[in-house]
């Protein structure tokens, strides 16, 4: 496809020195965005590194308020940019650094995370790699000040947050853990590491083993002492977290309504669609059904990762053919199993140049070794194309249009993840779900969404629980998911961990789905018989990841 350059104005050349910004306060941020420069450091975790972080926030957000947009690109630009750096700064003033650790994205994990995406063929690249392991210590320690501020302030996580992170550390750091595994594996090409590299690997992955052990004995005898029992962060931080993560501000006691009949509505359309698969049978019974099946079973991480690749070869070539303008670097989808055992599925996308493609990761729990196919079907769909990859790739592609905060930085959880889900129906409709099981599954990962939105909101907010009997809280929680997933109780108490920790990110999803269909249902009014679903998905892919506030704005202003 080719692209007219549109030529750089003042608020893109803002946006440009934001990254490079970035790039300095992050190098880990920088690491995802293929900023390799940056690949031997870590962010400064330190009280100290979160008030300089702070600083340039604010002078940057001067810079962009004083600036005039030029067109409709920088007029976003301006907006979703300036909204982000001020949430960033109300979420610092309610103390949220100083509390900030749970089981799946904070500086204990983010620390060892980074290395997943780093480079790793060449001797250059492993001596950058033992470099930034000898960094490891810093950064722990910079962490655990931050966290020690937050317990001299008495601004302090919940204890279940600290326990499961310092349970998580031994398999960073046992003889047959991650940095361990990693060193070992290190020049495993044809060309043979020098012995003084392998030397200093060793001693920096030791180094960093000894930090992640620092760390967990603190969090154990010094933070857990101290943290909350209490689970929920209230009304106030919730709703800057739900801002956070959707772009957009909503009326979150509606949303709560709206969650418990789009929970009740996905029952219902499961319940008829175990019908068709066993007449008579109930959900379980089907669900048991199906498990049975040695057909739409995989057994083996490597036969997960192999029919996850041909899946999603299969979606991308399809779909560029006929539904999509799909980019030829975005044709490109990696499909990996992550070097962790921590549950989750997630993507991470290519770097600027495409050199590192984009990448879907499957990080299996301990014991997991089975894996329906039916169940995952339409989480390769909502992973790749025309899921995350298809959404990011297109932002990153789209260089001739968009500033480098724009493509690789910009956007939320509720904008990606919600497209994702709004993905998940579209390949309903385009008749890739067409077998009842596969429906199944995706209204299975529909429902669990729908659900997050009710338990999330439901525990922060302390509402009353929805069976009448008391309030919300988390062994209530756990019940609740139980009775509403088809999944591994490992996944299931994983899941709610991460909604007690990550306050707003889960109904980021399905409240992001919903407000890309509110979006889309308004276009096409706008815009009557001239409509079209593919110029409506391009336009809005166009844009590059944006707050959901700033997208419903650009599309309908």
């Amino acid at each position: 496809m080719t692209q007219q350059q549109r030529e750089q104005t003042e608020i893109d050349r803002i946006a440009e020195r934001w990254v490079d910004e970035v790039v300095g306060l992050s190098p880990i941020a920088a690491t995802y965005i293929g900023r390799n420069e940056a690949n031997d450091r870590y962010d400064d975790f330190s009280p100290s590194g979160n008030e300089r972080a702070r600083e340039v926030r604010r002078r940057v957000l001067a810079e962009l308020d004083g600036a005039t947009p030029q067109d409709d690109v920088d007029r976003v630009t301006q907006a979703d940019l300036g909204a982000e750096l001020r949430l960033d700064d109300e979420l610092h003033e309610a103390g949220w650094h100083l509390r900030d650790i749970n089981v799946i994205a904070s500086a204990a994990q983010d620390v060892r995370q980074v290395y997943d995406l780093m480079p790793s063929e060449s001797t250059e690249d492993w001596a950058m790699i033992a470099r930034r392991m000898a960094a490891v210590p810093a950064a722990l320690e910079g962490y655990a000040d931050t966290l020690a501020e937050g317990v001299r302030l008495g601004v302090v996580p919940a204890v279940r947050q600290v326990r499961e992170v310092a349970a998580q550390i031994p398999r960073y750091t046992a003889d047959d853990g991650f940095f361990a595994t990693l060193v070992a594996g290190a020049g495993s090409g044809p060309a043979p590491l020098p012995d003084s590299l392998r030397a200093d690997l060793e001693r920096s992955a030791s180094a960093a083993r000894d930090a992640y052990d620092r760390l967990a004995r603190f969090l154990s005898e010094t933070l857990a002492p101290a943290a909350t029992e209490t689970d929920a962060v209230g009304r106030e931080l919730y709703a800057l977290h739900s801002r956070r993560f959707l772009g957009a501000v909503v009326d979150l006691d509606e949303t709560y309504e709206w969650g418990i009949d789009e929970l009740a509505r996905m029952t219902s359309e499961q319940e008829a669609i175990a019908g068709e698969i066993l007449p008579g049978a109930s959900v379980e019974e089907a669900v048991a059904h199906l498990e049975r099946d040695p057909q739409r079973k995989l057994r083996g991480t490597e036969a997960l990762r192999t029919w996850m690749q041909a899946t999603s070869d299969r979606a991308v070539a399809e779909l560029g053919r006929t539904h999509f303008d799909i980019p030829e670097p975005v044709l490109r989808l990696e499909c990996m199993i992550a070097p962790t055992q921590e549950g989750g599925i997630y993507y991470t996308g290519p770097t600027d140049d495409f050199s590192r493609p984009g990448r879907m990761w499957w990080s299996v729990p301990e014991g997991v070794t089975e894996f329906d196919t039916w169940r995952e079907l339409t989480t390769v769909y909502h992973e790749g194309v025309p899921g995350h990859h298809l959404q990011i790739g297109q932002a990153v592609y789209n260089r001739a249009q968009l500033n480098s905060w724009r493509r690789l930085l910009a956007g939320t959880s509720g904008h990606a993840e919600g497209w994702a889900l709004y993905a998940e129906r579209l390949m309903e409709q385009l008749g890739y779900l067409d077998d009842p099981a596969d429906r199944l599954g995706m209204l299975d990962g529909q429902r669990m969404r729908a659900a997050r939105v009710v338990l999330d909101i439901g525990v922060h907010l302390g509402k009353p629980r929805p069976d009448g009997n008391g309030t919300w809280d988390a062994d209530y929680a756990l019940e609740f998911m139980r009775a509403n997933v088809n999944m591994s109780d490992e996944f299931v108490r994983f899941e709610v961990n991460r909604y007690l920790g990550w306050p707003g990110q889960a109904p980021a999803y399905k409240v992001g789905q919903r407000l890309w269909e509110q979006a889309r249902d308004s276009y096409r009014a706008a815009r009557g018989d001239a409509f079209s679903m593919k110029e409506f998905h391009k336009r809005a892919l166009d844009l590059g990841g944006v707050g959901l506030d700033t997208l419903r704005a650009a599309l309908l202003g």
